[in-house]
């Protein structure tokens, strides 16, 4: 073998060898990290940028994917069920999202990372709330639903949050107000069976 050829040989084995050394090395720093408590969990202390970054991306493609397949109601426009929704938002929901004309409560300010003011707006579907709702995020404070409440109920959130932008602080207390029935009612009626009917997987 020439040296030209026994020099190229040993340059094609120290690529992978220190490419290989290099993810060695990565991960022991990692699990050292992890051993000595490196990361901060505090919601009190916001994650690094690149940290925030790849959570929320690994939440949206997550949410995503799951709720590609729901297939979304045609009915999230029916009054009742805004009104319906409005009265489990109320209850369930408005101390971390808020609603028009309310101040942040001391939930919404001490969670991390920050619970969406939903009366603004989201930027995600129809399909995507319900997933959120009934299913849950992990480490955000928001809870799985769909464990206490069937899937019309959560259907019924959803067209109300389709609603909440478009009130004003006044018209949020109205519809909530003249909600068919209050949360408590709802649960009890779930429970017995004549509600929407048993919860669905």
């Amino acid at each position: 073998m020439s040296d030209s050829v026994s020099a190229t040989v040993k340059r094609s084995w120290l690529i992978p060898f220190w490419v290989g050394s290099a993810l060695l090395a990565v991960i022991g720093v990692s699990v050292l990290g992890l051993y000595w408590g490196v990361y901060n969990v505090a919601a009190d202390v916001p994650h690094t940028r690149p940290v925030f970054r790849l959570l929320e991306a690994v939440r949206d493609r997550s949410i995503a994917v799951r709720a590609a397949d729901i297939v979304v109601p045609s009915d999230l426009s029916d009054p009742e069920r805004i009104a319906a929704g409005a009265g489990q938002y109320a209850e369930m929901c408005s101390s971390c999202h808020l609603a028009p004309g309310m101040k942040r409560t001391e939930i919404s300010r001490g969670l991390y990372p920050r619970p969406p003011e939903l009366r603004r707006g989201s930027r995600v579907t129809a399909a995507e709330d319900f997933w959120i709702i009934k299913h849950g995020i992990k480490a955000t404070g928001m809870p799985a639903w769909g464990i206490t409440h069937d899937d019309e109920l959560v259907w019924d959130v959803v067209a109300f949050l389709r609603k909440l932008p478009e009130l004003s602080p006044e018209e949020y207390r109205a519809i909530v107000r003249t909600a068919p029935k209050n949360h408590d009612a709802m649960m009890k009626e779930m429970e017995s069976g004549d509600g929407h009917g048993s919860h669905q997987d």
